[in-house]
């Protein structure tokens, strides 16, 4: 018996050295992309060790083992301020909503383009509908707020004011939610669309000689057909729901909705750079990627559960 799981073990090895051999230019053209992760994804990890230190500016300079460890004194500070709550409630909210509203648009647009029967405007429009991707978000947030300001062009065509970005209220979740998913719906779309290109062209034509029409061949060929690379996505979203980033938040705030705008990030920023207190700011950031992991491994984990692609 131990013979034959000796056999076993090294027949898999074999052929374990003759796939890497035979994709051996593959590796070697990864290399440069291993070697930039490790850089300046792994390597300053070894910043986190600021998350159980005193470190400020005077005690920066020092090295690692002579600042002063605190232990989980940071989280707790972090955990105890005035804008943590406020800011978790900020960052949960706007995500949430931009998974949803993102995720049905981007679908729905990839939809909408992967029926369009005239090649041209088809590429004219998932030209034009991805350029935004592109725009930095100061011009993205000028454009915006002449639009949604008070007094601005939805303001005049309503002809009424809504306060749409002068009220303390999370009403501004929504515009931020909507001016994002304009400036991402058609980058986001290229990936279903990617996926779509993937089905089987036969159970179109099954369909159509069975009476189906366009929608009940969406609804029941191309939706199904996606249902993996959707729920990879979702995923990865979930994984995410805690890194909005404070570039757009910033751009379209101002003092009058800020204690609806401010994010972790942006927390993490001005209490770590803006009070100098480099400590808390690693806190904040290492709580926010150790949850961010957490909802991953789960989200992953009830994927497979219900029978669905899993991620990892």
């Amino acid at each position: 018996m131990k013979k034959q799981d000796g056999a076993v073990t090294a027949k898999k090895k074999k052929i374990t050295w003759q796939v890497l051999w035979k994709q051996r230019y593959l590796l070697l053209m990864s290399v440069p992309f291993v070697v930039w992760i490790i850089i300046f994804k792994y390597i300053p990890l070894w910043g986190w060790t600021m998350a159980f230190q005193e470190v400020k500016p005077a005690t920066f300079a020092l090295p690692i083992w002579e600042r002063t460890f605190v232990g989980l004194k940071n989280f707790a500070k972090a955990f105890s301020d005035r804008l943590f709550v406020q800011t978790m409630v900020n960052t949960l909210g706007t995500s949430l909503l931009d998974i949803v509203v993102g995720t049905v648009s981007a679908i729905a647009f990839a939809v909408l383009l992967n029926e369009m029967t005239f090649r041209r405007t088809k590429k004219l429009s998932q030209t034009i509908s991805y350029l935004p991707h592109f725009v930095s978000w100061v011009i993205i947030a000028s454009i915006a707020k002449n639009i949604f300001n008070d007094g601005g062009v939805v303001d005049t065509l309503l002809g009424t004011r809504l306060h749409l970005m002068s009220t303390n209220s999370p009403l501004i979740w929504v515009v931020i939610v909507i001016i994002n998913c304009w400036k991402e719906v058609g980058w986001n779309a290229i990936i279903y669309l990617s996926a779509m290109a993937g089905i089987d062209t036969g159970l179109y034509e099954a369909a159509e000689m069975d009476g189906a029409n366009r929608f009940q061949k969406m609804w029941h060929i191309t939706l199904p057909g996606i249902r993996p690379t959707i729920v990879v996505m979702l995923i990865m979203s979930i994984g995410g729901i805690l890194g909005v980033g404070m570039e757009r938040q910033m751009l379209l705030s101002n003092p009058l909705v800020q204690d609806h705008t401010m994010v972790l990030s942006w927390f993490s920023y001005v209490r770590g750079i803006g009070s100098s207190d480099y400590g808390l700011g690693t806190a904040i950031g290492v709580f926010q990627s150790v949850i961010g992991i957490t909802l991953l491994l789960i989200a992953n984990k009830v994927a497979g559960m219900i029978g669905e692609d899993k991620l990892i």
